[in-house]
């Protein structure tokens, strides 16, 4: 979901305004029996990372005594819904992360993920002036319905870490990203099938849509295409380029076991032999 708004507005009108847009849909996805949910990277904000202005470090919340957290754990609750709140955290003052909270469905904090790889690119992607690398490991959530794990948007591109996620027990894993044309949009279906197939897991592809003032000429637009993917590395369903929507599809975790099972990927690995990797 993309905003189209002025960013003279108060970080707080915004958030409001983007929390706003998004419960139609949470009610939407609880009408359709959604069990597990997950939003786009940051969400509550444009993807403010073209600008260097330092008016986005107020836009920050605690987790997860923040109000967006707080508010969607009422939404968890009420929905009896596995929520994944992907938010600008503020940590102590001036440290800030790229964050997503997990929520169980009854409502009650599992605990969070943070952005553990930030870019620093042009055009646009000027992360690291927000973003402190994350540095709580690749967690794992029991929640009420699958064993969850959560990688962030640039993270996507380092096979590592899906791989940590797999082997600390993930089932279905969501990477809520803003992600716009260009070469990466080649790789958005290239990465994520391939992880999912190397790890033997569902992965949950999240992207935001169309275009943000006033950022327009330094980001073009995003292209959505968010999907699901298989264990196979086969997409199963996936959403348009150009519209706001709701993804929804029935996964089989099932799955899992028959394709591990028959690619023994994870017990093939060499973990003793790749020491140099982590040296280079």
């Amino acid at each position: 979901m993309a905003l189209k708004g002025s960013t003279e507005q108060s970080t707080e009108s915004i958030r409001d305004q983007m929390i706003a847009a998004h419960i139609p849909l949470i009610e939407k996805a609880a009408a359709q029996g959604v069990q597990v949910l997950c939003f786009q990277e940051v969400f509550t904000t444009p993807y403010f990372c073209p600008s260097q202005d330092k008016k986005w470090y107020a836009s920050a919340e605690k987790i997860p005594e923040g109000h967006t957290v707080q508010l969607m754990q009422a939404q968890a609750k009420k929905h009896n819904m596995v929520i994944v709140v992907p938010i600008y955290e503020e940590d102590l003052p001036g440290v800030y992360y790229n964050t997503a909270a997990v929520i169980d469905a009854d409502g009650s904090y599992l605990g969070k993920y943070r952005k553990t790889h930030i870019p620093d690119t042009a055009p646009g992607f000027w992360e690291k002036l927000y973003f402190k690398p994350g540095n709580l490991g690749y967690p794992v959530f029991d929640t009420k319905y699958c064993k969850l794990g959560v990688y962030i948007c640039y993270d996507r591109h380092f096979p590592e870490g899906w791989r940590a996620l797999a082997l600390n027990g993930a089932e279905y894993i969501v990477n809520p990203s803003a992600t716009v044309v260009g070469k990466s949009k080649y790789l958005w279906e290239l990465e994520q099938p391939a992880s999912a197939a190397a790890n033997g897991v569902f992965i949950g592809a999240i992207n935001r849509v169309g275009k943000e003032q006033p950022w327009d000429d330094k980001m073009g637009e995003f292209y959505g295409s968010s999907y699901i993917v298989n264990p196979l590395g086969q997409i199963e369903a996936q959403a348009s380029a150009d519209q706001d929507e709701l993804l929804v599809h029935e996964i089989d975790l099932e799955m899992i076991k028959e394709v591990r099972t028959g690619w023994q990927f994870l017990r093939d690995r060499r973990p003793e032999l790749y020491g140099d990797l982590t040296k280079l």
